[in-house]
C-alpha cells in the first residue's frame, strides 16, 4: 500500500536507519517478521517504521481505553439536594457521596432551587453547609465558595485519602490522645505533691 519510493525509515526500537527505497524497507520487514507502517505519510519523504503492527494496534486501543477511564475519573459525581431536604434524606445521599469519596473520586454537592425557593437561597446555603459539615472527615472543599450557577449551588469536594485508601475515623485518634494526656498530667501532679511532701 506503500506506493511513494524512497522513505524516510526508523527501526523497531526507534533507530534511525535514513532514507531507503521501499522495495529495499519491505524486505528488511520480512527479514525481520515485521510490518513496514507508514506513521508520517505527510512528510517528504514519508517516513516509515518497522513494527508488529498486531501490537501496535493493541497498544493504541489500550491507550485509547486508559484515557476515556481517566476523562470519566476526573468526572465529579454529583449528589444533589433541594433546601428543605429532611435530616433522613440527607444523611442517605451523605452515605452515596462518603463512598464516592473514598473511592477516590470528586463529589459535587448540589442544591438545587424550584420557583419561590430562589427567594430562599439562605436555607438552601444552610443546607450545604450542613452536608458539607458531615463530610469534613472524608474530603476537603475544593473552593469554600459555593458556586452559583442558574437556579444551583454547588461545592465540590476533593477525597482526603487517595484511592482505595479508608479515611481515617476520627475517633481512634481521640482515644490516642487520651493516654498521652494522662501521661502529660501525670508528671505536673508529682511535680506539685513534691513539695508538700517536703513541708
Amino acid at each position: 500500500m506503500i506506493r511513494i519510493s524512497p522513505i524516510r525509515l526508523i527501526g523497531e526500537n526507534g533507530e534511525q536507519i535514513g532514507i531507503v527505497e521501499t522495495g529495499e524497507a519491505l524486505r528488511m520487514a520480512q527479514d525481520a517478521g515485521l510490518d513496514l507502517v507508514e506513521v508520517s505519510p505527510d512528510a517528504r519523504p514519508p517516513v516509515c517504521k518497522l513494527l508488529d503492527y498486531g501490537k501496535h494496534k493493541y497498544e493504541q486501543a489500550r491507550m485509547e481505553r486508559q484515557n476515556r477511564r481517566n476523562s470519566t475519573d476526573s468526572t465529579p459525581k454529583e449528589v444533589r439536594f433541594r433546601p428543605n431536604t429532611s435530616q433522613h434524606d440527607l444523611e442517605v445521599k451523605i452515605e452515596h457521596a462518603k463512598k464516592f469519596l473514598d473511592q477516590g473520586l470528586r463529589v459535587r454537592l448540589t442544591v438545587r432551587f424550584r420557583g419561590a425557593e430562589m427567594r430562599r437561597q439562605d436555607v438552601g446555603r444552610a443546607t450545604l453547609r450542613r452536608a458539607t459539615e458531615m463530610l469534613e472527615t472524608f474530603g476537603k472543599l475544593d473552593s469554600p465558595i459555593p458556586e452559583v450557577q442558574g437556579r444551583m449551588l454547588s461545592v465540590t469536594m476533593l477525597p482526603a485519602a487517595k484511592k482505595g485508601e479508608k479515611t481515617a475515623s476520627p475517633e481512634p485518634a481521640n482515644k490516642a490522645a487520651a493516654p498521652a494526656e494522662a501521661k502529660a498530667a501525670a508528671p505536673a501532679e508529682s511535680t506539685v505533691a513534691a513539695p508538700a511532701a517536703a513541708e
